[in-house]
This record gives structure tokens, C-alpha cells and sequence, in this order.
């Protein structure tokens, strides 16, 4: 028995100790955004200089902007005529429409290019009735024929702001500059909980981690949309390949293991479209985090092989594992209870202060950079702090989601490419119920369930035993698995009702 508790302690202990780790590297990114800070608007102004003084309008590159889209009937129009208000002359200016879809969208992608073709834009659509390598096979097709030095890439969910061009452009006068990456904003941040919750993430990652890792000098990476690439950048870098879900990560590392700079425009937003479905969410979530774990099977090697700097080695593989907090996270909650019963939680104080500590450290990190991010991005940043609840609900409830497709990823299964449903909701009069392209309800939400029972009994037994080091944390995971399994449930059913 004594074994047994041992071993048990060595799981329960290397799980809160891995999560540790990476909650405490929300406080390095932080501090490190803070170094940084001065030194990348310096020099930031400096190229936006350099390029409005010494290149005139005539001098200006040629830019080819890619609209990649599948089935995304209600916001396909949106996309297309966002795109061509971009303020750059026209002459210079090529828009291609990457269209793989299946159903009326084809119809209504065509209607919209034709309208903007007779307004003088250079806009083509491009249709492909075989989905090879999907969004990457799409991007990859569409280089061949692209007239642009540079290529910005637009998600269907995204609307660029009218000056994206006119502030990414001038990065590049440094010729090592290989790809900008704008901030993502919100255009339904106020819809509900779910995508006050997702916000706040999102603003997280731009916020702090991508400006941290960029300015700081560390590998980064482009977020699939909303950025621009360097065509010689892209090539150079073996171009676009489908061998993981995130093609736009794994181009990221490559590109960067050649010598290119990737750069992050905090000042740059572009607003997009939330998933207002937790199912949405979920496979986006799904296919996010195994393909991060797919990109590093194929890169650390060689990035650990590179002649690189330890921290910016380090930095990458935290970077490229971070999803491996879920699975983390569900081992520490299935030995939570066996661990109740060892000897290791009557020793006295020291081992379940220590508990406690690693559980802290790993839990608080992530919230206080949230938190930061929000002191950083907005001025009424208070108003949003009490949606971090929801945040952490979300966080720990998507656990399991979250570990079956790192579970995939690391037994070398292939998934298909399913891409996030988009319904064109702006405001909380919009409602997506009724319409095409739900995901049905999953098994993963039935884990979900047990495993918020199996927290909850966890919760009670810690508070029973008197062990309230350990039972404020169990009753977050509690909460978080009850809460995505509910929505889930009431997203599935709600789906169905008429509009």
C-alpha cells in the first residue's frame, strides 16, 4: 500500500508541479511585456516613419489579400465587402476568394465578387470542389496565382479595419520581417457569458503573450488570420503544408528556424466574430489544440537541434505544449481523492501547504495575466474583471474537449479540418438559433458530467476531512465541468428552435 500511495503522490505531484510551470510563466510573459514595452514602440514608430518618409505612394508594394472560406453563407458578404474597403490604391490592391464551400455560398460569394469586380476591384473568386489539404491546400492554391508581394489572410469571421494594410505594410521595410500579426478584437464580446469569457482569453493572448514573445525576441507565432505575410517568407519557409490542424503555427516555426522575424502590431485591431455556441467553441478549441501538439511532434526537434538562445527554447516549448494543461488538469482531478485517503494528507501542514502553493501559483498566473491584459487593452477594463469567474469555468470545463484532442494528436489520429460555425451575430438582437452548420451534442459532454460529480464528491469529501487547502480548487474544476456540460446541453437543444 505504502507503493501504491507513493506512486499516486508522484502522479498527483508531477501534474500540480507541469502546471505550476506554466502558470508561472504567465508571470515571466508579463514581466517581460513590461521590458519590452519601451523598445518595440520606439521602434514601431521607426519603420512607420521610414516608410512614410522615404517611400512614395508610387513606390507602395503590390499586396494580395486571401478570404479563405467553407459553407459561411452568413457572413460571406461581409468578409468580401470588408476586403475591398481596405484603404489602399486600388491598382495595388488584389483580393482573392478562396471558396471550398459545398452549399449557396458559392452562389453568394460569386454575387458579392461580381459586384465589387464592377466597382473596379481586382478581386477574384476561386472555387475549389475538392477540399485538398483544406484551408492550407486552399491558401496554397491561391499563392500560385497571387500578383502580391505580400499576402493578407482574413478568416470568414473577421472584419479588417479600413487601415490594416496602411499600418502592417510599413513593418516591412526591415527585410527581415517575414509576417505582422494584428490584434484580434470583438464584435460580440457582449453577447453572452460564453463570449465575455472567450474575450478575455483572446485578449490575453494578444494582449500580453503574443506582444511579449514578439517584442521580447522569442518565437511567436501568425494566428491564421488577420495578419501578413511576406510571399519570399512563406516559400522560404516550404510553404503552406495540411500535415497538422494549425498549418498557420507550423509555418510560424518554420519560417522563424530560417532566420525570419514574425511582428506584432498590439496598435492593429481587427474585430471578429465570437462562436456563440459552447460547441462552436469546442471544436474550435478541439482542433486548436491538437494541432499545437501536432506542430510540435514535427518541429521541437528541430528547434532543440537550432542554434538558438535556451530561453527562446524553453519559451517555444511552452508555447507549443500549453495545451497540455488539460490533460494535467484532469490527472489531478481523478487522484484528488485517492490522494485523500494516503497518508501524505495527515502528515501535518507542510505537504498540503505545499499542495496548495503549487495550486495557487498555477491557478493565478493565468487570472492575473487575464486581468493585466485588461488593464492594457481597455480603459474600463474594471467592468470586465468580473466575468474572470466565467473565464476560469470555461477554462478548466473545456478540460476534456481539450484532452481528447491531445490524446489524437499524440497517437498520430487524423481528423478532418471542421471548421468554426459563423452566424454574422454583432449584437444581442442577433440569434443564431434555427440555422445551418450546428454541431451536435458530443459523448465528450457526457465525461464532462462525470467528471464534475466526481469533483463535486471530491469537494465535499476535502471539506468533510477538513482539508480546505485543496477544496477552493476543486470546487473551480466543479464548477467548470457542470457549467461546459450545461451549456452544451442547452446549446445542442436551443440549436433546433426556429428563429
Amino acid at each position: 500500500m505504502n507503493a501504491a500511495e507513493d506512486i499516486l503522490l508522484v502522479f498527483y505531484l508531477a501534474a500540480l508541479f507541469s502546471l505550476f510551470v506554466y502558470g508561472i510563466n504567465c508571470y515571466f510573459l508579463m514581466i517581460y511585456y513590461r521590458m519590452s514595452l519601451p523598445k518595440a514602440r520606439l521602434r514601431q514608430q521607426n519603420l512607420q516613419d521610414k516608410f512614410y518618409n522615404t517611400l512614395p505612394l508610387t513606390g507602395w508594394p503590390r499586396v494580395t489579400i486571401q478570404l479563405p472560406i467553407f459553407n459561411e453563407r452568413y457572413v460571406a458578404t461581409r468578409l468580401v465587402k470588408a476586403a475591398c474597403q481596405i484603404d489602399y490604391p486600388k491598382e495595388l490592391l488584389e483580393i482573392q476568394v478562396l471558396d471550398d464551400s459545398t452549399d449557396d455560398t458559392v452562389e453568394i460569394a460569386g454575387a458579392v465578387v461580381q459586384e465589387m469586380r464592377k466597382q473596379g476591384f481586382d478581386i477574384t473568386h476561386l472555387h475549389r470542389k475538392v477540399r485538398t489539404g483544406y484551408k492550407a491546400g486552399a491558401l496554397k492554391e491561391g499563392l500560385r496565382s497571387a500578383k502580391g508581394e505580400f499576402t493578407g489572410i482574413f478568416d470568414a469571421d473577421f472584419v479588417p479595419s479600413k487601415d490594416f494594410l496602411r499600418k502592417t505594410i510599413p513593418y516591412f521595410v526591415d527585410p527581415e520581417v517575414g509576417m505582422v500579426q494584428a490584434r484580434w478584437g470583438h464584435l460580440n464580446c457582449d453577447y453572452s457569458m460564453l463570449t465575455r469569457a472567450q474575450s478575455m482569453g483572446i485578449d490575453g493572448h494578444f494582449g500580453v503573450e503574443q506582444a511579449a514573445r514578439s517584442w521580447g525576441g522569442l518565437f511567436m507565432n501568425f494566428n491564421g488570420t488577420a495578419g501578413i505575410w511576406r510571399k519570399k517568407t512563406i516559400n522560404d519557409a516550404g510553404g503552406w503544408q495540411a500535415d497538422t490542424l494549425t498549418e498557420d503555427l507550423d509555418l510560424s516555426y518554420r519560417a522563424q528556424l530560417k532566420g525570419w522575424k514574425l511582428e506584432f502590431a498590439q496598435g492593429v485591431v481587427c474585430l471578429a466574430e465570437l462562436p456563440v455556441t459552447i460547441n462552436g467553441f469546442k471544436s474550435q478549441q478541439h482542433r486548436w489544440a491538437k494541432g499545437s501538439i501536432e506542430t510540435a511532434k514535427k518541429n521541437l526537434l528541430r528547434l532543440f537541434k537550432a542554434d538558438l538562445p535556451l530561453l527562446i527554447k524553453i519559451q517555444s516549448f511552452l508555447h507549443l505544449t500549453h495545451y497540455m494543461v488539460h490533460p494535467l488538469m484532469i490527472i489531478v482531478v481523478l487522484t484528488s481523492i485517492p490522494m485523500l485517503f494516503t497518508k501524505w494528507f495527515f502528515l501535518g501542514i507542510p505537504l498540503p501547504l505545499l499542495f496548495f502553493t503549487l495550486f495557487c501559483l498555477a491557478t493565478f498566473g493565468p487570472s492575473n495575466m487575464y486581468i493585466f491584459s485588461q488593464r492594457i487593452l481597455h480603459s474600463d477594463w474594471k467592468k470586465s474583471i468580473k466575468y474572470l469567474p466565467f473565464l476560469m469555468f470555461l477554462g478548466t470545463g473545456i478540460s476534456v474537449n481539450n484532452t481528447k484532442a491531445i490524446l489524437q494528436a499524440l497517437l498520430g489520429i487524423k481528423t478532418g479540418f471542421v471548421r468554426t460555425p459563423k452566424y454574422g451575430i454583432e449584437s444581442k438582437e442577433d440569434t443564431w438559433y434555427g440555422k445551418l452548420y450546428s454541431i451536435p451534442f458530443s459523448a465528450v459532454s457526457i465525461i464532462e458530467l462525470l467528471l464534475g460529480l466526481y469533483s463535486l464528491a471530491g469537494f465535499l469529501l476535502f471539506l468533510l476531512y477538513s482539508k480546505y487547502f485543496i477544496s477552493p480548487f476543486l470546487f473551480i474544476y466543479t464548477a467548470g465541468f457542470l457549467y461546459v456540460f450545461s451549456l452544451s446541453v442547452m446549446h445542442a437543444y436551443a440549436h433546433g428552435r426556429k428563429s
